[in-house]
Formats: structure tokens, C-alpha cells, sequence
């Protein structure tokens, strides 16, 4: 691999979920955020040797995916079309993001504080394993199982408050 391969790569590694997250932001869709960052990364690694202030890498990134996101979004085909009528409403199958997400932030606050402050510092902050164990005091193996619990907890307690939710009733 040459120079400018490990350094692109080691630029990706470092600085990737973050700006996957950008993009995400941008989008609303994982799949599509995910498509845009590569597209904006191949953009960068061709003006990679270009770019000579490295420190403006994340805002060359940024931009690009800006620009390619207004280019796909020019091309997009109306596919929704007016209409006399509405459309019947959906019926529900289960709680809205916005009440999924209300009940994972619940669930995560019933944890004990050591489980919560790993899965805040693992899955929030995006931090490994060893750097949690750091910042905690702790070793890598008890970071690793302390994940692993309070993963099983918020499982069994998502799964507990889904039976909980009312059927949708089927429309005739």
C-alpha cells in the first residue's frame, strides 16, 4: 500500500462513524447516508493529494457530501403525485420512532449506573472497549461483560414493554 493509501485509510478509520453521522443527518436514511459518505470519499481519496491542508479534511468531506446529497436529490423523480381523495391512514403495527426511542432512553435509565455509564460510553459515545476501560478503571473483560448484561437487560425490557403494546386491529 502505498503513503497516500494509508494515510486516505487511516483518515477513514479515525474520522468515518462521525462522518457517517453527518451524513445520516443529511439523509434520514442509513442506507442512503452510508451510500453518500462513500461517494464523498471517493471524491476525497481522487483530490486527495490536492488537498494540502489535512486539517480541512473533514470540512472538504462535509462539503462534498452537501453537493453530491443537492445533485441526488435534483435527480429524484417526483413519485408522489396530488390527489382528489386521501389515502386511507396506515394502520399501526407498533410504537413511532419517536416512542421507540422514549422507551430505550426509560430502559437504559432502569440500568444500574456502571451497566449505563458502558452503554452510554460504548453505543452514545462510540468509544472501544479499551478506552472505556480507561476512562472506568476497569478491565477490558469487565467492560465486556458489563456491555453484555446491560445489553441482555435493555433486551429483555424492550421485548417486555412490545408485549405490552396493543394489537392492531385488523380494518374491514
Amino acid at each position: 500500500m502505498s503513503g497516500k493509501d494509508e494515510e486516505f485509510r487511516e483518515y477513514v478509520v479515525a474520522r468515518g462513524p462521525a462522518l457517517l453521522r453527518m451524513a445520516y443527518q443529511l439523509t434520514g436514511q442509513p442506507a442512503d447516508a452510508e451510500d453518500l459518505l462513500q461517494a464523498a470519499l471517493a471524491k476525497t481519496y481522487l483530490a486527495w493529494d490536492r488537498i494540502i491542508d489535512r486539517a480541512s479534511l473533514d470540512g472538504y468531506v462535509r462539503r462534498a457530501m452537501v453537493n453530491i446529497n443537492i445533485s441526488w436529490w435534483r435527480r429524484r423523480k417526483l413519485e408522489e403525485y396530488p390527489s382528489e381523495e386521501l389515502p386511507e391512514p396506515p394502520v399501526r403495527d407498533g410504537p413511532t420512532p419517536g416512542e421507540i426511542h422514549e422507551l430505550l432512553e426509560e430502559a437504559i435509565n432502569r440500568l444500574p449506573v456502571r451497566q449505563r455509564t458502558a452503554i452510554v460510553l460504548r453505543y452514545y459515545e462510540d468509544m472501544s472497549e479499551p478506552e472505556i476501560a480507561k476512562a472506568l478503571g476497569i478491565s477490558i473483560g469487565t467492560v465486556k461483560s458489563t456491555v453484555s448484561r446491560a445489553m441482555a437487560k435493555l433486551r429483555g425490557d424492550l421485548v417486555v414493554v412490545e408485549s405490552r403494546q396493543p394489537e392492531a386491529q385488523p380494518q374491514l
